[in-house]
């Protein structure tokens, strides 16, 4: 059949099994805009307030559920402004792919009216970019974006469709989604050497992260062997929620914000298993120094991480889930009584956090959150030390129930995707957005968004008038000189919030807090809930950049320092 570009755009998008759209329209892209008008009862278009909006949106439906997440935007600025919600993909390992529309072929590389060269701009944050040049190219250029996103080692692709290719017509002949491709050999050798240092060892440890929890069977196979092999684990920041919080061999966070006893473990092992984790600067702090007694095993998908950051001592390239389903069979099932009585007696020292009826404290606001909204909760974080609260103090067992900004570190993040997490969850399903006021203000536009569609996230600011983990390092390093990080900002954010036609509370006590939760629970629409917190919070514990266990940090004096 003839189709034009707008038609074989949206059947192609069809075809993928795609459902939602995350956009914003343009001049470049009003052909394909209005072939959605004419395909609403295919597609749902989601109109953000902001095209990086529509990017995190996009992540969030993607990170929520395992699928592509889609966005649109026109060109030359609004494709600009996908570029960090793109880079937050990208380091993240999310499936996206991005669309933009540009100038027609002809005018290309003349500075036309909105014109940007957002292929090279996106080339070194995406798996790969497409600029198509014809339209007989679309469907099949659309169709290898999609594979490209979810293949391997996860990722955005970019396809940029001038105008006049969206007007053109072709032949469409249409296909079936083609089966993303799962590598199921293994090297043998490579795979009895990492059985046999896990066998000899007596002090082992494994360390996981989103290479595991982007797929339940990777997350049981984990499980599996952990238990088998009797190996307690620590994890990321993107693994949270693998492991139950109530099982002996969970350790908790590893790293910058670890617990002391995950960070202590890891030094003191004989054996770290590294499964789909790439030993972060934010883990790995002194990679000269990190499991320095320690046999290193590293498992990952994408060969290219091996030796990166860390030398190790055996290696398996494949996907975690067939590489752990092969590796079972060839570990013994084993003991470590006296490893974790040593494990025992280094949480006893661990850092505990002290209540307070009095004055709000992060850690009581987000378990008396988890309590109150029940285990099938999901939570999205912007960036700043209200993450690292809620990385730490979070408790559930559900691998794509904590979305959050790691490699990139994207402030500004969490609105947006929260707004994609409820879209594909449904407004039945609880969302849950925490936020600092830094993070808040740099995309709270987006609350129109959510009022618009009346999607009923909270959002849970954590509110201490200051850049908290800016401060936090100034403090700490840089002698009190508290250069910009105190904006005197004078933000109302309940009558900010009731100006979108959303719902605003402010809480200054756990009592007050309480209350808040409890009638934001029975909204409709989104609400916010203000917690005033004192500005010299802490995220403890805390090593330095650079640093090992032995220079954790784990108390605050009444001044403030760490």
């Amino acid at each position: 059949m003839i189709l034009n570009g707008s038609q074989i755009f949206v059947e192609v998008l069809v075809e993928q099994g795609v459902d939602t759209l995350f956009g914003y329209p343009g001049g470049a892209v009003l052909n394909l805009y209005d072939e959605l008008y004419r395909n609403q009862d295919r597609i749902h278009h989601i109109m953000t307030a902001h095209e990086q909006g529509a990017s995190h949106a996009a992540d969030g439906y993607a990170r929520a559920t395992g699928k592509t997440g889609v966005v649109l935007a026109t060109s030359g600025p609004g494709a600009t402004n996908l570029v960090t919600g793109i880079a937050t993909a990208y380091m993240d390992n999310v499936p996206m792919v991005a669309f933009t529309g540009n100038v027609g072929t002809a005018v290309l590389g003349r500075d036309a009216f909105q014109e940007a060269y957002i292929e090279g701009i996106t080339m070194p944050i995406t798996k790969h970019n497409y600029t198509v040049r014809r339209v007989e190219d679309l469907a099949d250029t659309m169709r290898e974006a999609f594979r490209i996103s979810q293949s391997g080692r996860k990722g955005p692709v970019l396809v940029d469709i001038p105008k006049d290719i969206t007007a053109a017509s072709c032949e469409f002949t249409p296909k079936k989604p083609a089966e993303i491709p799962v590598n199921t050999e293994v090297d043998a050798e490579d795979l009895a050497r990492a059985a046999e240092l896990i066998n000899q060892a007596t002090r082992p440890v494994v360390y996981f992260g989103g290479g595991v929890a982007v797929s339940e069977a990777s997350c049981q196979a984990l499980r599996d062997l952990i238990a088998k092999a009797d190996m307690p684990a620590t994890y990321t920041l993107m693994a949270a929620g693998v492991l139950n919080y109530g099982d002996k061999r969970n350790l908790g966070l590893i790293g910058m914000h670890g617990t002391y006893t995950a960070n202590k473990a890891v030094d003191q092992a004989d054996l770290v298993l590294a499964i789909g984790a790439r030993f972060s600067d934010r883990v790995a702090l002194n990679p000269e120094k990190f499991a320095a007694g320690a046999k290193i095993v590293q498992i990952d998908i994408d060969a290219s991480e091996v030796d990166k950051n860390v030398l190790v001592d055996a290696s398996v390239v494949g996907d975690a889930a067939v590489v752990l389903q092969a590796l079972l069979p060839l570990v013994h099932a084993a003991e470590h009584p006296d490893w974790f009585a040593q494990i025992a007696e280094w949480q006893a020292a661990d850092y505990q956090p002290k209540d307070s009826e009095t004055v709000l404290k992060p850690h009581q606001i987000i378990r008396e959150t988890c309590e109150m909204t029940g285990p099938d909760t999901t939570y999205v974080t912007d960036v700043g030390q209200h993450q690292m609260w809620a990385a730490q103090y979070v408790l559930h067992t559900k691998p794509r129930g904590f979305l959050t900004s790691g490699g990139l570190g994207t402030m500004g993040y969490g609105y947006g995707a929260a707004i994609g997490a409820q879209v594909a969850l449904g407004n039945g399903h609880r969302v849950i957005h925490f936020t600092g006021d830094g993070s808040f203000h740099m995309n709270l536009n987006e609350a129109c968004t959510a009022v618009s569609y009346e999607l009923p996230i909270i959002t849970i600011i954590f509110n201490n008038q200051v850049l908290g983990m800016v401060r936090q390092w100034q403090t700490a390093f840089y002698g009190k000189r508290y250069s910009s990080t105190d904006p005197e900002r004078k933000t109302d954010y309940v009558k900010l919030a009731e100006g979108f036609g959303a719902k605003g509370y402010r809480c200054e006590t756990m009592a007050e807090f309480r209350a808040a939760l409890a009638e934001a629970l029975t909204n409709e629409g989104p609400s916010w809930i203000e917690c005033r917190i004192d500005k010299d919070e802490k995220v403890l514990p805390m090593i330095p950049p650079g640093g090992t266990v032995q220079d954790i940090t784990m108390t605050d004096d009444e001044r403030g320092q760490v």
